[in-house]
């Protein structure tokens, strides 16, 4: 079978390419006269570049037609990774070109591992010049042979060489066998800001990927493909020249798309929902963040294994449903749908605990304060600051998954709790919010919130209406609440409309007292002051008064306890009951 762009092609060029396969270069001869003269001929007939493959054996294993400017070798790409070479040398021609290797030649001899890539260079239907590279001393570099003229080609000389790249190749991959190897990814925006196609490479960072390239179309999202055919033809070239595992896009990806762009590019394929809750299940560490993560993952799932829609199912009525019974895509749907009915238990259960837990501290009227803003922002830095908590903070995205509650003593000397909540993002996923609401809740139930922002990132204002967009739409929007901008140590010009919030620096402490102060006196309770007998059977009224008054005054009479004293009207309340 011929591989590759065969559209327009005459079916009797196409039968008379396929006897090549029954073509073979005896042992030890690395191309021979006729194969090269073939491919000469084919070639400059077609105006289009032909590759094939060659085992050690030297059998023809695969033969493909390209465009006139390039040959695609989606086949060998998916080799990465093997040990060792991969057994398998490409020769492919340049018509009307130099036989020198392109960028995305040597990409794809490294990507793949080849034993060999050549280019033969061919005009008026007769192969002129070959030249040879190999992996050299690294797995990222290449070495080359040649031109050659084909008259005269060397392949004892040839095949050495690839001996050689051999052993050393073996020797590389020995050496680095217990290093993680790092996955290299191209990045692809659709009509997006360059500051959002930054935060996509730190969210590829963070997950631990390399970006090794960045697309951006500014055109309306291709059905079916993401971006246009033009674009998707220039990063499938970009893939093979800088060795790329994966193609990272800045937007949620239907199962259509995913599977098309996937089988055009031959890596890979993730998208920012995909990637975000990759992070999440990098860094959740508690038994609740574990579940709220892998409930988002199955949420974000399930309508991608119903991609073939009625097509498949056998549980249905009527003609064209009946069959042997349950299919496998079924089965999945199955199984996905328990595990999330049983992880929504098991949060909730949980949910329940931090509940008790949380009336606990209402019981005992201390006030909380919840720490809310964008991904490293400096929320756990400024927990770390007022508390000494000792919570993870590092310059990273989602650095903090499970929120994390201290008690902080303010300037008075009382104390009030701090939470550290999870950071938001950007096109944050829609699943991950759902599963994560419980834990966001602690904002909906904070007596005051902190948002906290980066005053050094450019995009500050538009990472601000982030955050007021997730409140919102977890009921939170209306709730107290203090703007702190954080990191104003980067700043030297503090900019005009930041003069009536907080700016601070949790790094060096700049701000934070006169933030406590302020926190402090927002949330003064409203105080009432009772005059009162208590009989002397009432000695636990008592202790409660002298525990919560401000100020108390308390006389032993004959009749019974004479008692003023000054407390927080919610005292009164619960205490006296009026």
């Amino acid at each position: 079978m011929i591989n590759g762009k065969t559209e327009g092609i005459k079916q009797n060029i196409l039968d008379e390419l396929e006897l090549l396969y029954e073509a073979q270069c005896p042992r030890g001869e690395f191309l021979t006269q006729e194969l090269a003269d073939a491919l000469a001929k084919y070639s400059c007939m077609l105006n289009r570049e032909i590759s094939i493959f060659l085992s050690r054996s030297g059998n023809v294993l695969d033969i493909s037609i390209g465009s006139e400017d390039n040959v695609s070798l989606p086949v060998m790409r998916k080799r990465r990774g093997t040990l060792g070479l991969s057994g398998v040398r490409c020769i492919h021609t340049h018509p009307g070109g130099s036989s020198h290797l392109s960028d995305v030649d040597v990409g794809t001899l490294l990507s793949a591992r080849m034993d060999c890539m050549a280019a033969l260079a061919v005009a008026d239907g007769v192969p002129k010049s070959l030249c040879a590279g190999f992996i050299g001393e690294s797995l990222g570099e290449a070495v080359f042979a040649g031109p050659f003229f084909i008259r005269r080609l060397p392949n004892r000389f040839l095949m050495e060489e690839i001996e050689r790249a051999t052993r050393r190749v073996a020797d590389l991959v020995r050496t680095q066998a217990t290093e993680e190897e790092t996955e290299r990814a191209i990045l692809v925006g659709l009509s997006c800001t360059q500051a959002e196609m930054d935060e996509l490479a730190l969210l590829a960072q963070t997950a631990g990927a390399e970006s090794v390239a960045q697309f951006v179309q500014d055109r309306p999202r291709e059905r079916g493909l993401y971006i246009g055919r033009g674009k998707v033809k220039e990063i499938s070239l970009a893939v093979s020249a800088l060795e790329a595992d994966l193609a990272i896009f800045n937007d949620e990806l239907s199962a259509i798309e995913a599977r098309n762009l996937e089988e055009q590019l031959g890596v890979k394929i993730v998208d920012r929902t995909t990637l975000i809750l990759d992070i999440f299940a990098r860094r959740a560490k508690t038994r609740e963040g574990r579940l709220q993560v892998e409930l988002a993952q199955l949420k974000y799932n399930l309508p991608r294994l119903m991609g073939e829609g009625l097509a498949l199912s056998r549980l249905g009525a009527g003609i064209g449903t009946r069959g042997p019974g349950e299919s496998k895509l079924e089965m999945d749907r199955r199984r996905i749908r328990r595990r999330i009915y049983e992880l929504e238990g098991e949060i909730e259960k949980l949910a329940l605990q931090r509940g008790l837990r949380r009336e606990q501290r209402e019981k005992n009227n201390v006030p909380e304060i919840a720490l809310v803003g964008y991904t490293n922002a400096g929320k756990s830095s400024l927990l770390n600051a007022v508390s000494d908590a000792g919570v993870y903070a590092e310059d990273q995205l989602f650095a903090t998954l499970d929120p994390v509650t201290r008690k902080v003593q303010m300037p008075s000397g009382k104390e009030m709790l701090f939470t550290d909540t999870v950071g938001f993002i950007h096109k944050l996923p829609h699943d991950l919010v759902s599963a994560f609401r419980s834990t966001l809740e602690e904002a909906n139930r904070a007596d005051l919130l902190l948002l906290v922002t980066d005053l050094s990132s450019p995009e500050a204002e538009k990472q601000s209406q982030v955050v007021r967009e997730v409140l919102e739409e977890l009921g939170a929007g209306d709730k107290p609440a203090f703007r702190v901008y954080n990191k104003a140590d980067l700043v030297q010009d503090v900019p005009e409309n930041t003069r009536s919030a907080f700016c601070i620096s949790a790094k060096t402490g700049q701000g934070i007292p006169e933030l406590l102060a302020a926190i402090e006196a927002r949330l003064q309770p409203k105080m009432a002051e009772v005059s009162l007998k208590l009989g002397y059977q009432e000695g636990a009224k008592l202790a409660q008064l002298q525990k919560c008054a401000e100020e108390i005054r308390v006389e032993y009479e004959e009749q019974g306890i004479s008692v003023w004293a000054k407390l927080p009207e919610i005292w009164v309340k619960r205490i006296l009951g009026q």
